[in-house]
Formats: structure tokens, sequence, C-alpha cells
């Protein structure tokens, strides 16, 4: 299996069997996303303590990349101060738009999340992918709301 299968394999795995998705009890930050140029939506749901990501979930509907990248962020997230999750949707941002060169610098940095390096390939798909983190970024700053226009 190459790479590039081994990759597909894990984004279908996490959109059948999405981790992390349910409302969260305790949510004490919270922001809904949508895509208007294909209508996935997503509501991220955050237990922020002592300036930690405590929890994290998300609900919400979309394609295989929209549902894998939101069940993969609510993972990653769990245990990072503010900060460090501010600076992981920036590594993220960067791997999914940067060329391939960039992008090999800032997936090295995401371990898991690398999955996602080939979206920069599909335009429309940048959109996505990214969905759920411009949302939860949206959830820590008190936004509320996030859109990929």
């Amino acid at each position: 299996m190459d790479l590039r299968e081994l990759y597909q394999e894990v984004i279908l795995d996490h959109s059948r069997k999405p981790r992390n998705f349910r409302e969260l009890p305790g949510a004490n930050r919270s922001a809904e996303g949508h895509n208007p140029l294909c209508g996935d939506r997503t509501t991220i749901y955050l237990r922020v303590e002592d300036d930690l990501v405590r929890e994290a979930s998300f609900q919400g509907s979309g394609c295989s990349i929209s549902t894998a990248s939101a069940s993969m962020m609510t993972d990653a997230l769990k245990g990072k101060t503010v900060a460090e999750a501010k600076a992981l949707f920036e590594r993220f941002h960067e791997l999914v738009t940067a060329d391939p060169s960039q992008a090999a610098a800032a997936g090295a940095e995401l371990g898991k999340l690398a999955v996602f390096a080939g979206v920069h390939e599909f335009p429309m798909r940048v959109k996505c992918a990214s969905l759920a983190w411009h949302t939860m970024k949206a959830a820590l700053e008190g936004t509320r709301r996030a859109s990929t226009e």
C-alpha cells in the first residue's frame, strides 16, 4: 500500500466512524461553521479550563474530508493550551494551503494530521478540510461563527 492509499484509509476511517461526534455537555466555548460552496456545516464544542482544552467535540454534516478533519482535530486538541491550539491551526492551515515544499515542513510537525497534505492539490477541498479548524479558532476567540467564504 502506498502512502496516498494509507492516507485515504485514515480519512475514510475517521469519516465513517468519527471520533468525538457529539454535543459536549459542559462546553464553555462553541462556534458554528459553514462552507457555503458545498453546504458543509459543523459545530465545534470546547471545554477550556485553566487555559487548557480539556475536551473537544463536534456535530454537523459534511463530506468525508470535512468530517475526518473535525474528528482528527478534536483528538489533537485535547490537552493543548489555547496558544498551542491556535498554533496547531496555523500549522494545519499552512499544510493544506502551501505548496508541497512548504507543506512538508508543516506536515512533519502535525503527526497523523499530515494525511491532509494532499488536499492543497484540490482547491475546493481545502475549505472542506479547514472548516472545523476555522470554527475551532472562532470558538477559542469567542466569535461563535465561522465561514470558509
